[in-house]
């Protein structure tokens, strides 16, 4: 197993992209939790971000609204039918952990969908940033509330950049 990994500024601080044998795999906050230890992530390398990058500066330019990139997710079956879920969140819409666990067939499991989504290792591309408590309040964000309240924003038209 090969990895590369590059660090680009975007308006939210810099991200550090993470790619498996070419295909991305990670994409990392400053700060953020459950983010893996920086030996993990290969050598420097811009080579295997063409496509991500194109899409990530497009997606901060307000001009794409669903991501087209080829993704390699590490994690259980149970964390990537949550994270395929998060995939299906449309731009500028949330949807609550509860919402997320009824969509999976297993209503009593939102707990375990926020744990999922506090694992996601692909932000912003794996729309994680679009979950929010039962009430619509912003709960635990791995890249910060602020954030992810900025992230919302953005996404609804409110965030001028």
């Amino acid at each position: 197993m090969t990895k590369q990994h590059t660090v680009i500024d975007s308006p939210y601080g810099p991200l550090t992209l993470v790619a498996d044998e070419g295909v991305l795999c990670g994409l990392y906050m400053t700060d953020q939790r459950h983010r893996p230890p920086e030996e993990t992530f290969g050598e420097p390398d811009d080579g295997p971000f063409g496509e991500p990058l194109e899409q990530l500066q497009a997606y901060f330019q307000g001009d794409l609204q669903e991501f087209g990139i080829e993704l390699r997710l590490h994690g259980t079956p149970f964390q990537r039918a949550v994270w395929d879920q998060l995939r299906r969140i449309p731009y500028g819409e949330t949807r609550s952990y509860g919402e997320l666990a009824d969509a999976l067939g297993n209503p009593g499991a939102s707990r375990a969908v926020g744990l999922a989504n506090g694992k996601n290792p692909i932000g912003i591309i794996v729309p994680c940033h679009r979950v929010v408590g039962a009430d619509g309040s912003l709960t635990g964000y791995g890249g910060g509330l602020e954030r992810k309240q900025r992230l919302l924003d953005f996404e609804r038209g409110a965030a001028l950049f």
